[in-house]
């Protein structure tokens, strides 16, 4: 029995040294690709969102940051135009 675990113990310790080594040669790999591709055109910024009827109070503005910072953690907006949707609804 005691062959048969250390046979069990061995295949574990390979398989996973191979499963590692094989997800950063994956990194790498990608890292490499998107240097090669140089710097991509981004993606435009979809459209502001409408301008609802502008209370003078700060709720609105609030509930259009919440949906901002929504479409950001989506990976929808990325940071810059995050900041500058902020930026443009805060000036407003």
């Amino acid at each position: 029995m005691p062959g048969l675990l250390r046979g069990v113990a061995r295949t574990a310790v390979v398989a996973g040294t191979a499963t590692a080594v094989s997800n950063r040669v994956s990194r790498r790999q990608q890292g490499r690709w998107a240097a090669q591709q140089g710097p991509q055109e981004p993606a435009p910024a979809p459209p502001a969102e409408p301008a609802a009827p502008a209370p003078s109070d700060m709720t609105g503005k609030i509930e259009q940051l919440k949906q901002l910072g929504d479409l950001k953690s989506q990976g929808l907006l990325t940071e810059a135009e995050f900041e500058d949707q902020k930026r443009r609804l805060l000036a407003s």
